[in-house]
């Protein structure tokens, strides 16, 4: 969805430096992610969103912090609203059933104390290289052979959860996902044109898809069907 000579426009300020996939459609974010890896040829991989721009040095600063950590590792930076403010989603804490209910009902905003929220954002943030339960995929950093080890994003999502999945899954083969304070991303968000409800409903897809993947032993079926009733109620409050 990118305007008439956005994408001639930036390959031609990048240079040689800069190479793009095109003529594929929209394959989703996950999809999308898995392409750009697969043709990439470097040791490393740093997954940006388009509509967010990463602190001078960043890059540089992700991979000097990696040198200390023992692999499988996978980084990430704190990201920030326009407005300077550490953005809701930088940090996270692990995706439960209990906590997505706690999220769509509010409780957590409510009494946090006594309903613990996935997003970690209010809490102080860390003074230096902290490890968390779950990045935004928003601003991603990993050694290509642990991507590719575990496969890569799960195609199934089309776009929202899929980085969620990513970091429970890359803990889960005993790798380690760590924040970094001392980079920041301004994150834009909503930038694209797409119905917000659309986005919505993919990402209650997703949540569902979760859910369904990772709690199957320890959330029965009927308990899961109760869960997505409550997500798509959510989606349509919203």
């Amino acid at each position: 969805g990118n305007p008439d000579g956005a994408i001639e426009a930036a390959i031609e300020k990048a240079g040689a430096s800069l190479r793009v996939l095109s003529g594929h459609g929209n394959v989703g974010f996950a999809a999308g992610c898995n392409r750009g890896a697969a043709a990439a040829t470097g040791d490393y991989l740093l997954f940006i969103n388009p509509d967010a721009v990463i602190s001078p040095g960043g890059a540089a600063r992700l991979l000097a912090g990696s040198r200390s950590l023992a692999r499988p590792w996978l980084m990430g930076a704190q990201l920030l609203d326009p407005d300077g403010k550490e953005q809701q989603g930088s940090r996270r804490a692990d995706l439960t059933p209990w906590r997505a209910i706690f999220e769509a009902s509010k409780l957590s905003r409510v009494a946090p104390g006594l309903f613990p929220s996935f997003n970690l954002h209010c809490a102080p943030l860390p003074e230096a290289l902290t490890e968390i339960p779950t990045l935004s995929g928003a601003c991603l950093f990993l050694p290509s052979e642990n991507y590719h080890a575990l496969g890569g994003m799960d195609e199934g999502y089309f776009l929202h959860v899929e980085d969620i999945d990513f970091c429970r899954r890359f803990r889960d083969a005993g790798g380690r996902v760590w924040f970094d304070p001392a980079v920041t991303v301004t994150h834009l968000k909503s930038s694209s044109d797409a119905p917000m409800r659309e986005v919505e409903a993919h990402k209650t897809r997703g949540l569902i898809r979760y859910f369904d993947t990772h709690f199957e032993k320890s959330w029965p079926a009927p308990a899961r069907w109760v869960l997505a009733r409550l997500l798509w109620l959510s989606y349509g409050l919203k």
